[in-house]
């Protein structure tokens, strides 16, 4: 007798082990159906919650050169839940964080700025964060900046327009610096460049200028605004002020402008950049004229 009961305690212990695995994978599998139930819950409510709730229609501008099904430009359509105070950059955030992470466009400071998330919605050169989606008419339609080559989506290629910004040499360059004191400048003078100081190389301004878009040396509103604001500051020196009206009255500088005014129109900061581009063709004469 003594020989059998091992025998017995031997063969029971694997069949409790067996039973106990099965309890665990039918319990695993009960946790898991249960889950998915959780799931499809919190879907459906979530959903019911999205028709219960205002929502915004957005048209959005898609292209990627890169993936071959995305090469022929379209407009992708995002329904994305509105509420008080909402931008078009919230927006556009939104349908990429929620619906489509492969959305693409520029964005920084959220405050009008950087400059980086100048779009073209509904019609018009706007900056996102500074657009509220509750000013404009469903649907909302959002483009990159015409005139620009579109690198992906909402995503356009600046550095063109950084060129022509850096051409006009914007620095500020004096002859004389006064020796143990500050370089003053008056308030009259101040307040006279104090606008043209604002510009938040956007480029707004250079997508809707129909002359920037059919002479690519023109060099637009921004890059002359950006010269204006070191040709007017009094403490410009005479030669340094002579050079930069040289830059400006070239053959695709000041004298291309036809005064259209689109761009004053457009710019989020509300430079008046034709009046400065026309004051600088009333000094560009008055420094050809000769009196003898």
């Amino acid at each position: 007798m003594s020989t059998q009961v091992p025998e017995t305690q031997e063969t029971a212990e694997p069949e409790a082990e067996e039973t106990s695995a099965a309890q665990q994978k039918r319990q695993q599998k009960k946790e898991s159906r249960r889950e998915m139930v959780e799931r499809a819950k919190q879907e459906l409510e979530a959903e019911r919650d999205l028709e219960d709730e205002e929502t915004y229609k957005l048209k959005v501008f898609r292209y990627d050169p890169e993936v071959a099904a995305k090469q022929e430009p379209r407009f992708d359509e995002f329904h994305v839940p509105f509420h008080k105070g909402m931008t078009v950059l919230d927006a556009l955030m939104y349908a990429r964080d929620h619906y489509d992470a492969s959305l693409t466009f520029r964005h920084s400071c959220r405050q009008a700025v950087c400059g980086s998330d100048a779009l073209f919605v509904n019609g018009r050169q706007r900056l996102g964060c500074q657009t509220q989606l509750a000013d404009l008419e469903e649907p909302v339609r959002i483009e990159p900046l015409p005139h620009q080559e579109v690198v992906k989506d909402l995503v356009v290629e600046m550095e063109h327009f950084y060129d022509q910004m850096e051409s006009v040499e914007p620095y500020f360059d004096a002859e004389e610096t006064p020796e143990g004191e500050e370089q003053r400048q008056s308030r009259e003078n101040h307040e006279k460049v104090k606008m043209s100081t604002r510009c938040i190389w956007c480029g707004a301004c250079m997508s809707s200028c129909n002359i920037a878009a059919g002479d690519n040396q023109y060099l637009g509103p921004a890059a002359i605004n950006k010269a204006y604001r070191f040709a007017m500051d009094e403490r410009e020196g005479e030669n340094r002020k002579e050079h930069r009206m040289e830059i400006l009255e070239q053959e695709h500088g000041v004298w291309r402008c036809q005064t259209q005014f689109s761009c004053t129109e457009v710019c989020p900061k509300d430079i008046p950049l034709t009046e400065h581009i026309q004051e600088l063709k009333r000094e560009a004469v008055k420094s050809n004229l000769k009196f003898w």
